[in-house]
């Protein structure tokens, strides 16, 4: 099976997490502070904070912002669960905005006329790796005094113009599960150039103790306090020292996965029944997911076949409104996301990672057009 994601592990990465399983520190020590300022440089950000998952760092960025029962955060509707279970964390309300059909991003005009006098946060998702239309967030949040948030799970590699996600909005979060751009097993960041919140954010990874044990150590004191309530959501020195081998090797994978995705354009952007998705000029696509879109209700079909034939084909993502505790739990039904909803009848993601070669794309490239002829043919 040719798998849509997947991490790229060498002897090197192999080498630096055997080093600190021989060292003193394996949680709270200094390889965790080192990752975070590769992070940061990389981002063009002041701070970063580091975690142990995508979803923690969605949430830790929440929890920052104090948002509560009565705050509204908006956020779209075609991104995984965990962006609006953030807000959900936090005892807010996840309020979902459709998206830009050509782009699958946010769209900022569904954003404007959702925002009410409890609206708090937008949260911006660079669906697949391209950056959203930060101009016009911006414009909106300034306009009605609302923190701009970015879920760049995918995007971390990725350029909004000349600036960096990581380094636009006020918070950012990045995810490094082994299908990411980067990967520590399991793990997450938010990046920022607020000191307070990430000094808030650090005390909430930690379960809202204000020093963590080497903090201690090194003060050669045992005293702490608890001062707000947090969790445990630290990241491991192992985990930090992958991190930072494959911070070192991301310019050039993010190089490999544009490579692909223009060689997917090239070949499949005259396919009848196949529509790609746009590409906004002026940015650098992180390429987190090549995603494209089957007409005429065939998707499930296309996939199974594909699927049958070895090539590990995707759907990115369920429209978080049609989840049945979201339905269940804030009354969300079908039909409030339209644009989404269509989407998520034909989007298909096709294999794209570093590893990827050439004659593994050519079967994903002859598997999809024969499957949308109808031929079917085993992959050899």
């Amino acid at each position: 099976m040719i798998p849509y994601g997947r991490q790229q592990i060498d002897d090197d990465d192999i080498a630096a997490v055997v080093d600190v399983l021989k060292s003193d520190w394996l949680t709270t020590g200094p390889k965790v502070s080192e990752f975070e300022r590769a992070v940061a440089e990389f981002v063009g950000a002041e701070h970063a904070v580091a975690v142990n998952s995508g979803t923690a760092a969605l949430h830790a960025m929440m929890a920052a912002l104090n948002i509560g029962r009565d705050d509204e955060v908006i956020v779209p509707t075609l991104t995984f669960a965990a962006t609006a279970n953030s807000v959900v964390y936090q005892g807010g309300t996840p309020v979902f905005a459709d998206v830009d059909p050509e782009t699958l991003l946010i769209c900022p005009d569904s954003v404007e006329r959702l925002i009410t006098s409890r609206t708090r946060a937008i949260v911006a998702v660079d669906y697949a790796g391209q950056p959203c239309d930060y101009t016009r967030l911006k414009q909106i949040a300034d306009r009605h005094q609302l923190t701009l948030l970015s879920d760049g799970c995918h995007a971390l590699g990725a350029s909004w113009h000349d600036c960096r996600v990581g380094s636009i909005a006020r918070m950012t979060s990045f995810s490094f599960h082994p299908v990411k751009p980067v990967t520590t097993g399991e793990g997450g960041m938010v990046t920022t150039n607020d000191a307070e919140l990430a000094t808030r954010m650090r005390v909430f990874r930690n379960h809202g103790i204000v020093t963590d044990a080497r903090q201690r150590e090194e003060q050669g004191t045992w005293f702490y306090q608890m001062q707000s309530l947090g969790f445990n959501y630290r990241i491991s020195d192992v985990q930090c020292a992958l991190g930072i081998r494959q911070m070192q090797k991301l310019p050039g994978w993010i190089d490999r996965r544009n490579q692909i995705a223009d060689r997917y354009d090239r070949y499949l952007g005259a396919v009848a029944d196949l529509t790609l998705l746009k590409r906004n000029c002026g940015h650098r696509h992180g390429f987190h997911l090549y995603v494209v879109r089957v007409a005429g209700g065939r998707r499930n079909q296309v996939f199974q076949t594909l699927r049958e034939n070895g090539v590990g084909v995707n759907v990115h993502y369920v429209p978080v409104h049609l989840h049945p505790f979201y339905q269940e739990r804030f009354g969300t039904r079908a039909g409030i996301c339209p644009e989404a909803e269509a989407a998520f009848d034909e989007i298909l993601s096709l294999p794209v990672h570093p590893g990827l070669t050439t004659e593994q794309q050519d079967t994903v490239i002859q598997q999809l057009t024969q499957a949308l002829a109808g031929r079917h043919s085993r992959a050899a």
